[in-house]
């Protein structure tokens, strides 16, 4: 599967106008040089280490990681231009790992009878298992191919290690405004198609396109191309594109989203991190932008329950009730009304006292269970239900806590090992400031004033 249409022509041969009036003109408009690709300058520009190494034809195996729009495929066609190599293209959507191996293998008797070597660009190679990406291996390793695969996936996770570590990688930007509204006059000053259309783009309008596109010049040159053929024809013959045309053609920004990918894990960060930092506004643009990007909403009400365990903790108990009456306000709501009440949790919880406290704990017993520190209850603190285990003292010692005046009795409650072990250090943030409180009186009591004493009247067991 050829994606640089370098195979064998049509068996039907249009005339070159019809021909071209097929081609998007995102297509029509590829880079023609490497000073053409903007928007890469950390890799393209003149002391760019892949520009260095186009220039030099000395291009090895690497991965060209970006999202749509960023120029990866592009790139690719202007390195196999300026390679000596014999150039073979894939589309992992299209095609079979056994298509590529047959290359493959002809790449390598090609070399061995002293032929060029093959550049095999693999798009979306992401696509291929784990499995499959191991058939590059011995072929890269050789040099019988030089591997340039594009992905919008990270590499770190959608590329086998094996592979991942024969191949450079370079990263791709999505293209800022900037880069994109010179991708657009481009267009505008060199292709016949829309000079022909007579058309009047003002900047503000070719900036609001740019604004628009999400980063992706694909995206921007087909809205131009749709709100072109659809501007009205003025008096003086020339088309005038309007804040209306663009609105019509273009319901909403492009938001470059995947629910198993790096995205996803992107801004779920963002949210949470937000909301740790106590930043609303930010916390309700990520969630937002999540919800509209598709993300399950209960998947972010399962996060924000989360969070007010993790990050809120005692500081404001009130905060998981609200997590949790977000969820069932959007289970009985559904999208689009439901949305709200998970933005309004966003926002408490984004104001609310944070602590860690809670979190911490739980992370510090985990790690001793894992070391090994699970010795027998203590025998004061088991229940005794028959003379047998009364005899061998199950319960013996052990004073209740409501038969004390301070709440609390001198039992050791933890293991032998673990006693004095502290799991929970509240914090002087919100509620949790007097939960720190109330703990230290009572640990205080246990140390320093025996096994208790009765309760008598008038005694405040919480102190």
């Amino acid at each position: 599967m050829d994606l640089f249409d370098r195979g064998d022509p049509p068996i039907s041969n249009p005339a070159p106008a019809a021909r071209a009036a097929r081609v998007p003109l995102a297509e029509r408009m590829r880079p023609r040089t490497l000073d053409d690709l903007v928007g890469q300058e950390a890799i393209l520009g003149p002391e760019g280490s892949l520009r260095l190494a186009i220039d030099q034809d000395r291009v090895s195996s690497l991965l060209l990681w970006g999202p749509p729009g960023s120029g990866k495929t592009s790139l690719a066609r202007l390195i196999a231009e300026r390679s000596r190599a014999r150039l073979v293209a894939y589309s992992a959507v299209l095609s079979g790992i056994r298509e590529i191996k047959d290359v493959m293998n002809a790449a390598e008797r090609s070399l061995l009878a002293g032929d060029r070597r093959t550049l095999l660009f693999v798009d979306e190679i992401h696509r291929f298992n784990r499995a499959q990406q191991d058939a590059f291996l011995p072929h890269v390793e050789r040099g019988a191919i030089v591997l340039v695969g594009a992905t919008t996936e990270n590499p770190s996770f959608s590329i086998n290690a094996a592979l991942l570590s024969r191949c450079a990688v370079h990263v791709l930007a999505p293209l800022g405004e900037a880069d994109l509204a010179r991708v657009l006059r481009r267009a505008l000053d060199e292709d016949a198609e829309l000079a022909a259309l007579h058309l009047d783009v003002p900047e503000t309008e070719l900036g609001l396109i740019a604004a628009r596109a999400g980063g992706d010049a694909r995206r921007a040159l087909n809205l131009l191309e749709a709100v072109a053929l659809r501007a009205g024809e003025r008096p003086e013959g020339r088309r005038r594109v309007t804040r209306a045309d663009i609105e019509r053609g273009l319901e909403r920004a492009a938001l470059l989203y995947d629910r198993a990918g790096e995205e996803h894990f992107n801004l779920i960060s963002a949210l949470h991190k937000s909301l740790r930092n106590s930043d609303a506004d930010a916390a309700i643009y990520w969630l937002v932008r999540m919800l509209e990007s598709g993300e399950d909403p209960l998947y972010i009400a399962r996060r924000l329950i989360r969070f007010a365990s993790e990050d809120v903790g005692n500081a404001d108990p009130a905060s998981l009730r609200m997590a949790l009456s977000a969820r069932e306000a959007f289970e009985a709501l559904g999208m689009p009304e439901g949305a709200l009440a998970l933005v309004q949790a966003a926002a408490w919880l984004a104001a609310a006292p944070k602590s860690d406290a809670v979190y911490r704990a739980h992370l510090a017993v985990l790690e001793d269970l894992r070391a090994g520190k699970t010795d027998p209850v203590p025998l004061a603190i088991r229940n005794a239900p028959t003379p047998l285990m009364q005899n061998l003292g199950y319960g013996r010692g052990y004073v209740s806590a409501h038969d004390t005046a301070e709440g609390t009795a001198d039992l050791d409650c933890l293991p032998e090992r673990l006693r004095g072990r502290r799991y929970y250090d509240p914090k002087p943030a919100g509620s949790e400031k007097g939960i720190a409180e109330r703990l230290e009186r009572l640990r205080r009591a246990r140390t320093e004033r025996g096994p208790g004493r009765p309760v008598t009247p008038g005694d405040d067991p919480a102190g």
